[in-house]
């Protein structure tokens, strides 16, 4: 079982593990990447970014940037269907904020996305998600400061658009074509959305893909893994070389520590109703500092309700929840739980 975990190399850059948090709108924040790599995430993205809107100067869009005070390696998603735009952000990118690697999003099912050019269409797109791509790699070869080791650009793709045009195939075969150093499939197709089940048997299909045309270019796989069950069986059964977690890790970033066990020893420990509580108020700490007090409690609402399921009276829990609007409140709450 040992084998199943290991380090990744991604173009030249080393990653010394293969478990990771995928890019999750408007939720992997600096805040939740700092528990997520506290409690054992190898690497983690950030939430994706409108290359349009940092090209344009955004200072909210910026915020998306900030940086863990313990992230190691730090991986930055860009999306976007203008081929400027995404040369200009991944070099605005490359030179303030000194990434790990720069990931193209062509999955995204979000319709705004998709009218833009970006997200899925680029997947139903083969021809334009490679010039995408091409864009994003002459930036990186221009402006990365060690020209013998540019950083890294790699691509998440989807299966498809509908059921009967699955063009993961096609894709993958232009990011290879570009240049990109890693592809990571969510394996639903646009329509599908977020809802149904993935279809593991396409991410081992891409691997087997992969390994034939291109077998330095590492697969990631990511869609319905909640459980370090889940990351194992994944490895297991696609071959693919990483596992992302994402709505999996929500409220549960202990998921990664768990899995690394898991993979190593057969097994892993529970985490007790405490540190899950520590590494919430730790979360709602880091929003705080961001965002000020009010708009970071009521941001940490649906996440400090995820931290508190399996918990006994949690229903009556989560209804203080709902309504916490100060850190005192969420420190009352807190003491409540574990009073109980």
């Amino acid at each position: 079982m040992a084998e199943l975990y290991h380090p990744v190399k991604i173009g030249n850059l080393e990653i010394p593990g293969n478990i990771f948090l995928a890019p999750i709108a408007g939720y992997s924040d600096r805040a939740f990447r700092y528990v997520c790599t506290l409690n054992g995430a190898d690497m983690c993205y950030t939430e994706m970014v409108s290359s349009e809107a940092l090209y344009r100067g955004s200072g909210k869009t910026e915020n998306l940037l900030a940086r863990a005070d313990n992230e190691k390696f730090f991986a930055v998603q860009l999306f976007g269907g203008d081929e400027k735009a995404i040369y200009e952000s991944t070099k605005i990118v490359i030179e303030k904020y000194n990434p790990s690697l720069i990931d193209i999003n062509c999955g995204c099912p979000v319709p705004k996305i998709i009218k833009s050019g970006a997200g899925s269409f680029l997947t139903k797109n083969p021809d334009k998600l490679k010039s995408i791509a091409q864009a994003a790699i002459k930036a990186s070869n221009d402006f990365s400061p060690d020209k013998e080791n540019p950083v890294p650009i790699t691509v998440k793709i989807r299966s498809g658009w509908d059921s009967s045009s699955l063009t993961w195939k096609d894709a993958s075969a232009a990011a290879l074509e570009a240049g990109c150093k890693a592809i990571t499939i969510h394996p639903r197709t646009k329509k599908q959305g977020y809802e149904g089940k993935a279809d593991w048997n396409i991410l081992a299909q891409l691997v087997q893909y992969a390994a034939k045309i291109a077998p330095e270019v590492p697969i990631f796989g990511s869609g319905d893994v909640f459980s370090p069950e889940d990351a194992r069986r994944m490895l297991e059964e696609t071959g693919c070389r990483g596992v992302m977690f994402a709505r999996g890790a929500m409220g549960n970033p202990f998921q990664f520590a768990q899995t690394k066990q898991l993979l190593k020893t057969g097994s892993y420990q529970e985490i007790p109703i405490s540190k899950k509580i520590e590494t919430g108020l730790q979360e709602l700490d880091i929003l705080v500092q961001d965002k000020g007090e009010d708009i970071a409690c009521r941001e940490m609402r649906k996440r400090f309700c995820c931290y508190t399921k399996g918990i006994s009276n949690g229903a009556q829990i989560r209804t203080s929840i709902v309504s916490a609007c100060t850190v005192q409140d969420y420190k009352k709450i807190a003491n409540l739980i574990l009073n109980l």
